[in-house]
């Protein structure tokens, strides 16, 4: 039965069991409620608001280009935004990432990039290829239109919705804390990791499968876990060996948030295909795109039909593409990404000190993109009973402390697990990181009392 928390009026909300407070004003890193309560926006949204909130010259920008032109529909037209946007995002992509196919958010890019890998083989080998399943990972993350919740890991939010999805394979992610193998080097997770790709692979013919998709630091689904560099040179590797392509989601990672344009800089390795969208607009548009290699791009469009059977209506919409350029004009200019780098280990060597805490079981992450998963038990890694709701308790006494913070579960076995993502603005000064920690420990030192544990 439902809380109803939630404010009665016309609005259907997300969590009818969550209070809600009403937010009046975004600046810098911080949020004001209604009640003039100050919050540091510990995970920008959702990793969203990469260089926080109320930049004045996104604004004036905004307010020119909406004057000039606000929309235009992409099957017939162009703008300069829209080309100067694709210039940029192609600019900062790794290697022959050229090619841009622009939507308005994460779920819209993965989806995407399914349709784009199946035509890729299509327009290749014909219509009788037998090339479409897409392997994709538990403990991942894609997206919740039909689509990119097939390639979704997270069995909570696919089990209403099972009967409409397409039965994608899944292999475990490289989770080293949880890690199936009892591995006990990251290194030796990640090998494993990728030999879980080729034998999949294998299982199921290289003939049936078109893509593996992949996040290169995992966002919500357990987050800040990342492999070592080995795991995506074999992964690169075993997808030239078996004809598949390899599709990296950056929804979360990309634009600046682990200190890297993009996460896969962190690897030296080159996707076939990279999503992308959160940060690519930092929150002041919706938006998101599908970057596509040479290779996929003129077996498509100029060895092939020319048409990708794709489409929608704010697809390249000119107001959306110029704000994006803008904002990574702004990221480039003022060194935001280089300040991820640096921001993101000070946060790091502060948080590792929170493991004297014995609610916290493993840290991990890359720039600003960290994850701290909480246990009962720091030594059997054994999570809580989920009817003791920690992530709730944590992130209401963050929020007493006045830091927000991204919440999730599932990690353990697709409904128990406690963590948070810690994904403040890429611009956040060391005075906040400063702030921001001393308000978490609170919040966690809070939490520890509210659980029974002597500290």
């Amino acid at each position: 039965m439902s809380l109803n928390k939630a404010p009665k009026n016309h609005v259907f909300y997300r969590n009818q069991n969550w209070h809600y407070p009403k937010i009046v004003k975004g600046e810098g890193v911080y949020l004001y409620d209604e009640k003039g309560k100050k919050y540091l926006d510990g995970c920008s949204g959702s990793a969203v608001a990469n260089i926080g909130h109320g930049n004045k010259e996104v604004a004036e920008y905004v307010k020119e280009h909406v004057e000039r032109i606000a929309f235009t529909h992409l099957s017939r037209w162009t703008v300069d935004s829209i080309e100067d946007c694709a210039a940029k995002v192609a600019e900062w992509a790794p290697g022959d990432l050229n090619h841009v196919y622009f939507v308005s958010g994460g779920s819209e890019s993965t989806e995407t990039a399914i349709k784009m890998a199946r035509q890729y083989f299509v327009e290749r080998d014909g219509a009788s290829s037998s090339k479409w399943k897409v392997i994709s990972k538990w403990n991942s993350f894609h997206g919740n239109t039909m689509g990119s919740l097939s390639m979704t890991g997270i069995t909570g939010r696919r089990k209403i919705y099972d009967p409409m999805l397409i039965n994608f394979p899944k292999i475990p992610q490289f989770y080293h804390y949880r890690n199936p193998w009892g591995c006990e080097t990251l290194e030796e997770t990640s090998i494993k990791a990728a030999e879980a790709l080729e034998a999949e692979i294998i299982r199921i013919g290289a003939d049936n499968v078109a893509a593996f998709i992949t996040e290169p630091v995992v966002g919500s689904a357990a987050p800040g876990v990342h492999p070592t560099k080995t795991y995506f040179e074999m992964v690169r590797a075993i997808c030239d060996k078996y004809d598949v392509l390899l599709i990296v989601d950056e929804v979360m990672a990309g634009f600046g948030r682990t200190g890297k344009k993009f996460a896969m800089e962190h690897f030296d390795v080159v996707p076939d295909i990279i999503t992308t969208a959160k940060g690519m607009s930092c929150g002041y548009t919706p938006m998101g795109a599908c970057i596509a290699s040479d290779k996929i791009f003129n077996t498509i469009m100029v060895e092939g039909s020319g048409h990708f059977v794709h489409g929608h209506t704010y697809a390249g919409n000119p107001l959306s593409c110029g704000i994006a350029h803008k904002v990574i004009e702004i990221m480039e200019r003022e060194g935001f990404v280089e300040n991820a780098a640096v921001m993101g280990d000070y946060l790091m060597e502060k948080i590792q000190t929170l493991y004297k805490y014995p609610i916290v079981g493993d840290i991990r992450g890359k720039g600003l993109m960290i994850g701290i998963e909480f246990v009962k038990d720091q030594d059997t890694k054994e999570p809580f009973d989920t009817k003791k709701a920690v992530k709730g308790m944590l992130t209401n006494h963050c929020l007493e402390e006045g830091l927000v913070i991204y919440p999730g579960g599932g990690s353990v076995d697709g409904v128990r697990g406690d963590h948070c993502l810690i994904a403040p603005p890429v611009n956040i000064t060391k005075e906040e990181v400063d702030e921001l920690f001393a308000s978490f420990e609170a919040g966690i030192q809070k939490t520890c009392k509210e659980l029974g544990y002597e500290i």
